[in-house]
């Protein structure tokens, strides 16, 4: 009787052992998603801050396109709202127009060879294109810390420690198809290519 007794004791604390470590496992990936999007969120920010430069400086060149800059304005406030908000969803929505208006952006830039020369846009063109890529590298990270965090959530029997404690799927951070899509390379230069 007293060998059963230790036996079911031994088990209930390999059980309450091995439950702890999925809880705390499960502890790491959720925080590892909330660490991914603030580095998504740092860079938005950085680009955000940089932006209003960017277009202050083309506006200095009066024939320049209004609609284009109004539209890069208009995306880079749709952006900051879906983060402010924490809406990924939105998030990937506004950065599909935010980046269709600087690619557009940049394209009309050919047009300006004077605008071209100016050194302060040269630079701020520079940062903005690293914080892109930057941005779409955290992309990438923060998309694999959610695919992580809603396999093991799934995963039995770390499902079931999951239900109890109530930690919660993460949403992909995804782009417009248009966004995926190759670039026209002959539409951006007037059908000359």
């Amino acid at each position: 009787m007293l060998a059963f007794i230790v036996v079911v004791l031994g088990v209930l604390l390999l059980t309450l052992i091995y439950g702890i470590s999925i809880y705390n496992s499960l502890v790491q990936i959720k925080h590892n998603v909330s660490m991914a999007w603030s580095n998504i969120d740092v860079l938005l920010k950085q680009r955000h801050d940089e932006l209003p430069k960017l277009v202050e400086t083309c506006r200095q060149y009066k024939e320049f396109e209004q609609a284009t800059l109004e539209r890069v304005t208009e995306a880079r406030s749709r952006v900051q709202e879906a983060r402010a908000s924490h809406d990924v969803a939105g998030l990937g929505l506004a950065e599909g127009a935010l980046r269709a208006g600087l690619g557009q952006l940049f394209a009309v830039v050919e047009a300006y060879p004077e605008l071209k020369a100016n050194e302060q846009f040269m630079q701020l063109l520079k940062r903005i294109t690293a914080l892109e890529d930057a941005i779409a590298d955290r992309r990438e990270l923060y998309n694999d810390s959610v695919n992580i965090n809603n396999v093991r959530i799934e995963q039995f029997p770390d499902a079931i420690v999951a239900g109890l404690f109530r930690f919660r799927r993460a949403q992909l951070l995804k782009f417009a198809e248009a966004e995926m899509a190759d670039v026209d390379i002959k539409a951006l230069f007037g059908g000359n290519a």
